[in-house]
């Protein structure tokens, strides 16, 4: 069912890309395919990063909320939850980004890894709609026209690190590919110039100390720019270099996505995240955030008879 569902139509899209480009290189086909996926992905990622800067608008009433709370988690906890309902922000809007991107890339692998291991399934595993087209007639009576390189300069079948030893042109591609990881992470990190380090927070908890969890949550977050990068290098290091173009083309395009959308209309982002204003959330109850606007209070009436006692 998942080679129905999501190896095939994922392969296909690619063979389609590759047997309609001029030249039919298939490095080109993979770098294409790359972007059209991003595009397509484009509404998806538009709401998390907005989501995402809507977050960072939050931060110093988060920080208010937790001084508010005066270290009762609870209590800040359900203030905090009350602030993202009021605002519309989604701490977990990186979920329905994480999982498609995951399925592709299962996808990808498992027909990129059919491909490069038998490149008749270029014809055998595409679509019969598919199987039709010219060059893929054409590849089904000569299979040795099939061109597994990235303009020549880079065979996408073999890893940066296998059995024939270091293979250069693909460890370039991969340290690339690690690159665009890092400078796509650290795009999205909120600045913060008194944060503490992860490190620090450690050893003030080694020495005794109380750790907050939130400032814990921020330094684990900065942590994943440098965790990320080392996660794809080495995942990547091993495997086909077609994988690591994936990754590259992916990493630069969806730098491009963010920095559109972290630089559009800043009207936009306050509908969305709102006005970060500067409340005193010291009065604020355990499950409220903002307090309803205070209503004048009703003007008392004045007695008749007062006028008349005071002429008597």
């Amino acid at each position: 069912m998942f080679t129905t569902l999501i190896v095939q139509p994922i392969f296909n899209l690619l063979v389609l890309i590759y047997a309609l480009i001029p030249g039919h290189n298939f490095g080109l086909a993979v770098i294409l395919f790359t972007v059209v996926v991003r595009l397509l992905m484009w509404p998806i990622v538009k709401k998390q990063l907005h989501n995402t800067k809507a977050m960072r608008k939050l931060q110093p009433d988060l920080r208010r909320i937790k001084k508010a709370a005066a270290g009762d988690r609870q209590k800040e906890m359900a203030m905090t939850m009350e602030l993202y309902k009021e605002k519309g922000v989604n701490p977990y809007s990186a979920l329905p980004l994480l999982i498609p991107q995951l399925l592709i890339l299962i996808g990808l692998y498992a027909g990129l890894q059919k491909v490069l291991h038998d490149p008749h399934s270029l014809v055998t595993f595409a679509y019969p709609g598919l199987q039709h087209l010219p060059w893929l007639k054409h590849l089904a009576g000569n299979i040795h026209a099939f061109d597994n390189t990235l303009f020549g300069f880079v065979h996408l079948s073999q890893p940066a690190i296998g059995p024939k030893g270091l293979y250069f042109p693909a460890l370039l591609v991969v340290l690339a590919s690690t690159v665009a990881q890092f400078f796509q992470s650290k795009q999205l990190l909120p600045t913060d110039k008194d944060a503490r380090k992860l490190s620090e927070i450690l050893k003030s908890a080694g020495d005794g100390k109380k750790s907050d969890q939130a400032e814990m949550n921020a330094a684990l977050g900065r942590f994943t720019i440098y965790l990320l990068p080392a996660i794809t290098l080495f995942v990547t290091i091993r495997l086909a270099s077609a994988l690591s173009l994936y990754w590259l083309v992916g990493g630069i395009v969806a730098i491009i996505q963010q920095g559109i959308a972290l630089r559009e209309d800043e009207e936009e982002m306050e509908t969305m995240g709102g006005k970060s204003g500067g409340k005193d959330v010291s009065a604020i109850p355990e499950a409220e955030v903002v307090t309803a606007p205070a209503r004048p209070a009703p003007k008392k009436k004045k007695a008749k008879h007062s006028n008349k006692r005071r002429k008597r």
